[in-house]
C-alpha cells in the first residue's frame, strides 16, 4: 500500500511511489475522453466546482488513482465527488462499487456518491451538502 506524500515529504522512493498510482500516464488518453464527454450530470456540476467555486477548493475533474479515474478530485481535502448514473444500478455495479471505495480507501480518499438524478432534481442540495462535507474536512484538517 502506497499513501500519498504528506505536506513536506520529498523523500524521492515515497515520491516515485505517489507518481506510480495517481494520475498515471497510461490512463491519460482514458481520462481526457472522459473529460470531453462528460454526462449532462457531470457538466453541471463540474459547472459549479471548477474555478475553486466551492470553499475556495481546486476540483480536479477525471483524475486517476491506481486503475479508477475519479469523477471530480480534490487532492488537498483528498475528497472524491462519483455521480451515479445508470451504470451504477446495474447488476454487479454496487460489488464493483465497493471493491473501488475499498482501494481509494487504502489512500485515505473519502468519496461522496450523487446521483445524476439529484443533480437534476436537486443541485442546490447538493452543492449545500458537498459544502458541508469542504467544511468538516477543512476543520479537521486545521485540528
Amino acid at each position: 500500500m502506497f499513501l500519498p506524500l504528506t505536506k513536506g515529504e520529498t523523500k524521492r522512493g515515497l515520491k516515485l511511489e505517489m507518481t506510480k498510482a495517481f494520475n498515471r500516464k497510461t490512463e491519460k488518453s482514458r481520462r481526457r475522453y472522459l473529460r470531453n464527454n462528460m454526462p449532462q450530470a457531470e457538466v453541471i456540476l463540474w459547472s459549479r466546482l471548477k474555478g475553486k467555486q466551492l470553499q475556495g477548493q481546486k476540483f480536479r475533474r477525471q483524475f486517476s488513482v491506481g486503475p479508477y479515474i475519479l469523477g471530480f478530485y480534490c487532492p488537498r481535502l483528498k475528497l472524491a465527488i462519483e455521480l451515479d448514473g445508470d451504470s451504477h444500478f446495474k447488476e454487479g455495479a454496487k460489488s464493483r462499487d465497493k471493491i473501488r471505495d475499498n482501494y481509494l480507501s487504502e489512500y485515505a480518499i473519502e468519496i461522496v456518491r450523487i446521483t445524476n438524478d439529484e443533480i437534476f432534481d436537486n443541485l442546490d442540495n447538493v452543492l449545500e451538502m458537498l459544502a458541508n462535507q469542504v467544511s468538516n474536512l477543512l476543520n479537521f484538517d486545521k485540528s
